[in-house]
């Protein structure tokens, strides 16, 4: 069992911090979804301080585990710390680097794979994702909808990539054949795909 205690100082700690981490109302829509159907393996795609990972190792098989990766070494020692602090280390294994590089050497098949990294990239990720997906399997991608901007006709040059990367991301999630996928105004917008049953 996880130490509820200190997760909640993690949390706090990283909010604090300006730290992105999990928005309450997408983490309850997360357990929601796999209450009833535990997964034994999930991928996570961007583990910031590990407190996402952490919420994720409760709906666990009891044998399930999660991969983790993220390209940041200040974050990754301290989402191991992190780990090791709430009891969770042997659930959790993280890959330092960056997931571009990481994903394509993976051979899993997992559950769950939860997208929360560089925006610019989630087509790729996708991609990737569908590619290690159990035939029942689900995909959570978070901040779909980042801050309102990618469902506007926002277009200033900053953000403009990852606004047209999200878009896209939407578009292939939502005309994939193989797949359903429903996007909610939760948090930062979650986009929640399924594949379809044949």
């Amino acid at each position: 069992m996880i130490n509820q205690e200190r997760l909640q100082e993690i949390k706090k700690r990283a909010l604090e911090s300006h730290i992105p981490i999990i928005m309450d109302d997408t983490l309850e829509e997360i357990q929601k979804r796999l209450k009833n159907k535990p997964p034994k393996k999930i991928l996570e795609i961007g583990t910031a301080v590990g407190y996402s990972a952490m919420c994720f190792s409760e709906l666990l098989q009891s044998d399930g585990y999660i991969d983790t990766i993220e390209r940041e070494s200040e974050r990754v020692e301290e989402a191991k710390q992190n780990f090791i602090y709430v009891g969770v280390q042997d659930k959790i294994h993280i890959y330092e680097g960056d997931a571009v590089e990481i994903l394509p050497t993976l051979e899993n098949v997992y559950d769950v794979v939860f997208i929360d990294a560089a925006k610019g990239k989630y087509p790729f990720f996708l991609n990737q994702a569908l590619r290690m997906l159990s035939p029942d399997g689900i995909i959570f991608a978070d901040n779909i909808l980042y801050k309102g901007y990618v469902m506007s006709d926002y277009n200033k040059h900053k953000q403009r990539t990852a606004v047209r990367n999200l878009r896209e991301y939407i578009k292939e999630a939502t005309e994939n054949p193989e797949l359903e996928t429903e996007i909610l105004e939760v948090g930062d917008g979650l986009a929640i795909s399924k594949r379809k049953v044949m």
